[in-house]
């Protein structure tokens, strides 16, 4: 039976657990509400770049202690940013819980150091280019520059090769301490916890951390229709994603909008996989929900060799067609349901699992959802809520980006 617990410090840093009591291990970590929308466009990559400079030592350790603490604790260990948020967790045995509380704590307090920045900056940078150089090229960052043109989610995770490389220390510094206040950070726990001594260890490594005025720019946009074609004349394979809008974190029907796409566009099952994945048409086809905090997207993605290209556009295209037509089954949905249905049930028996849904969560949206709700949720969806995402969300014109040997669309 998992139990939920949650408190505020006296800054202001929120500490929630999801506890199992019969668990063998403990997953915990901190979830800043920080990421590359939050930056400016001269210093965009700034919060990824800051993630790799927090293993590089605070002024109690230096990035040697870090790594050696971190292996000796054993389990896993790891760091990760996103559009909205940067996080850095561990997973040990319970035993050592505050030992992992004291190490996490210090990453978050780095001492960015000028020698570190200059050696880091450059490993970020080879980062961007091997991105670039490497399929699928930067398509899957690419697109969100120009479909949320104008808005926050447009900026990369990574940055630019110009923005990382004029980034100084006191603009990363300025950035850490306005964005990285408690007030602004979730410490996430579940597994087995001792949530007593937790809130104890957590108040005495982190109870003296300044709050800020700190916030985020939210507004809900429509994403920009329009086509873009990069040439790279020596690539084997043309990719593709196409975009279009779809429900935010915010609204309800993001469970149904999930849903659909399992049914048109999942890895394996989908119509997208059965058409023409399975027929040896296309290496990728494949068809996703995104949600944040005002916004969300559907994204296909498409790999395929280019002379099959156009008309592969033209099949997915006559799938949507179809499915917005004629509607998916109900047979198609309940496949769709168990798949995810069985995803959280697993989820249940991982903390670390568990530990990414609820703390993400919480960050974004400020609720708690058990995964008895959330399969209870999951099983109320008809298939009629998974068609009315159809008449919703227009699919008719969306955005595309293509990378590969093709200088045109055209047919």
């Amino acid at each position: 039976m998992m139990n939920f617990k949650k408190t505020t410090l006296d800054n202001g840093l929120e500490v929630i657990a999801e506890i199992n009591d019969q668990a063998l291990s403990t997953a915990m970590g901190f979830f800043v509400r920080t990421g590359a929308r939050d930056e400016a466009d001269e210093i965009a990559g700034v919060s990824h770049f800051l993630e790799h400079m927090a293993f590089k030592g605070s002024d109690r350790r230096t990035a040697e202690d870090v790594n050696r603490e971190l292996d000796e604790i054993g389990g896993v260990s790891n760091a990760f940013t996103s559009e909205e948020e940067t996080a850095f967790y561990v997973k040990v045995l319970p035993e050592l819980q505050q030992r992992a509380v004291d190490i996490l704590a210090d990453l978050l307090r780095p001492e960015l150091r000028q020698d570190d920045f200059n050696t880091e900056k450059q490993v970020v940078l080879e980062e961007i280019k091997m991105y670039e150089d490497k399929p699928p090229f930067g398509v899957d960052e690419k697109w969100r520059e120009y479909f949320w043109r104008g808005h926050p989610l447009s900026r990369s995770v990574l940055g630019t090769r110009e923005s990382v490389g004029a980034l100084t220390p006191n603009a990363m510094r300025e950035y850490f301490n306005r964005r990285y206040a408690p007030n602004n950070i979730v410490f996430a726990a579940s597994g087995k916890v001792d949530f007593d001594r937790l809130v104890e260890q957590m108040a005495t490594a982190c109870g003296d951390w300044k709050a800020t005025d700190v916030s985020r720019e939210k507004r809900r946009v429509s994403g920009i229709c329009e086509t873009r074609v990069i040439q790279r004349e020596k690539t084997k394979f043309e990719y593709a994603i196409q975009v279009v809008d779809g429900p935010s974190l915010q609204d309800d029907d993001r469970y149904a909008a999930t849903l659909l796409s399992i049914v048109l566009g999942d890895d394996v099952g989908s119509r997208l996989f059965w058409e023409l994945v399975d027929t040896g048409l296309a290496d990728v086809a494949s068809l996703y929900s995104s949600s944040y905090v005002d916004n969300g997207c559907f994204q296909t993605s498409l790999t395929c060799l280019p002379e099959v290209f156009k008309s592969n556009l033209d099949k997915i295209r006559a799938i949507l067609d179809e499915a917005r037509r004629d509607g998916v089954t109900r047979e198609e949905v309940e496949r769709a349901r168990n798949k995810l249905l069985a995803a959280l049930a697993l989820s249940e028996e991982n903390p670390t699992s568990r530990l990414f849904g609820m703390g993400s969560e919480w960050l974004a949206t400020g609720v708690y959802r058990s995964t008895e709700e959330e399969l209870a949720i999951l099983k109320r969806i008809t298939v009629d809520d998974v068609n009315a995402i159809l008449g919703r969300y227009s699919f008719d014109n969306p955005f595309t980006i293509a990378i590969g040997p093709l200088e045109t669309l055209e047919a």
